[in-house]
């Protein structure tokens, strides 16, 4: 396993997870509600961060590795899905919305490992659709998680509004990726 900046930002991501969970854990009075969903929102946005920068960093520092490819997605994905669970359990977002991101998060793992064994993973590689669902998803989260208005803005609403922006172009996206590999499939299967 290589050991260099980007990877170390993906592995501070993966670490920050049961951080982010315990806050909404720790015993009445510990933290007042505002400053535990100001802390957790915070904690998001680094991540959110961390994430767009280590890829940077992986690229201009020339530092890519399989392993590398292989981790980030997973922080992404385990960082998106807790967060989810706690603005479900919180009450912040539907549990349709947070099973369609959820489980397209899986399907679309799961079908990217597939093409891969088939050598068709760049039928199904990351495109524009993708990175616009990424942007609405990591800027609903700490809006909800964060749910007070700032400065006179709403971020309960307009965290709502882009979740549900987020899930349908979760759909479209996952729609879109299915369409792109159902040649390769059909070929594989047939």
């Amino acid at each position: 396993m290589p050991l260099n900046l980007p990877i170390v930002l993906t592995w501070l991501r993966i670490f920050m997870i049961p951080l982010l969970v315990a806050l909404y854990y720790l015993p009445d009075g510990t933290v007042s509600p505002v400053h535990r969903d100001a802390i957790a929102a915070a904690a998001f946005v680094f991540a959110a961060v961390t994430d767009w920068l280590d890829g940077y960093l992986a690229r201009r520092w020339n530092q890519m590795s399989s392993f590398g490819a292989f981790l980030d997605p997973v922080a992404d994905k385990l960082m998106v899905c807790a967060a989810l669970l706690i603005l479900l359990a919180e009450g912040r977002v539907d549990a349709f919305i947070a099973l369609i991101i959820v489980g397209r998060e899986i399907a679309i793992s799961a079908l990217r490992e597939w093409m891969a064994q088939l050598g068709a993973r760049a039928s199904v590689a990351v495109n524009w659709l993708g990175k616009v669902k990424t942007v609405a998803q990591m800027t609903a989260i700490p809006c909800l998680l964060y749910g007070r208005p700032i400065a006179g803005i709403d971020t309960a609403w307009w965290g709502t509004r882009l979740i549900e922006v987020a899930a349908v172009l979760t759909v479209w996206s996952m729609l879109y990726y299915l369409r792109r590999a159902w040649p390769v499939i059909k070929e594989k299967a047939g």
